[in-house]
């Protein structure tokens, strides 16, 4: 039994510190894979927990918590593209595949903590649903979202501890570019009906959302091709 334990003890350590960047191993929530716990609770959050107790209860407001949670997600989607911008894409970095910078220079750890950022807004962004329960919107929580939703810290999670930089990070500013636009749409959506006629645009961020993933996947299936050394 103890060398069972042992051999558990050995892989746990091999997978989670042998193998992780040792640069951002020790970040926060980034050392144990708690991310894993957190979408479980908040996968029984949202379908069963929440629910139960808003059924009997009005649906809440929120007019002020909105508007404040969409632009801090707007001044972070923000942050993400000009550091993935500043620290090299459309400038130095090669769209068909990029290595990651495993260095301690000061570009490289700068890219590596906007990793961390994004994997801390992933982990934020599990609200959105929150919200939906406590306003009563369950018809808006589709597969989809729960997926989207659920799916994206443990990747980001990933990406972080194992190769925070490189060429996965164009995905990311990519996806915060859209979410700059699809927050300030919400956000002036709490604001009040007295905005609304300026939100004619939001039939095209279904749009923007498609052509995203469309970009990601041509961007990421080149790696199938091209070898840089970054992980396919």
């Amino acid at each position: 039994m103890a060398g069972v334990w042992t051999y558990l003890q050995d892989t746990y350590h091999f997978l989670l510190v042998d193998l992780a960047d040792p640069r951002t191993n020790d970040w926060f929530l980034m050392k144990h894979p708690v991310i894993f716990p957190v979408i479980g609770i908040y996968l029984y959050a949202v379908l069963k927990l929440g629910p139960k107790l808003m059924e009997k209860r009005e649906p809440l407001q929120m007019k002020n918590t909105l508007v404040l949670y969409n632009f801090l997600q707007v001044f972070v989607s923000c942050y993400i593209v000009y550091e993935g911008i500043q620290c090299g894409w459309f400038t130095d970095f090669n769209f068909q595949c990029e290595p990651v910078d495993w260095s301690n220079s000061p570009r490289a750890l700068r890219i590596a903590q906007a990793c961390h950022v994004y994997y801390i807004a992933k982990i934020t962004e599990l609200l959105d649903t929150v919200f939906f329960v406590l306003r009563k919107k369950n018809n808006q929580i589709s597969f989809l979202h729960l997926y989207h939703h659920s799916v994206m810290p443990m990747i980001s999670w990933g990406c972080t501890k194992y190769y925070p930089g490189g060429h996965g990070t164009f995905i990311g500013m990519i996806n915060s570019f859209v979410h700059i636009i699809m927050y300030f749409y919400y956000m002036m959506s709490a604001m009040g009906p007295q905005y609304q006629k300026y939100l004619w645009w939001k039939k095209y961020i279904t749009t923007m959302q498609l052509l995203q993933f469309c970009i990601a996947f041509l961007h990421s299936m080149q790696l199938l091709v091209y070898d840089c050394g970054f992980p396919r």
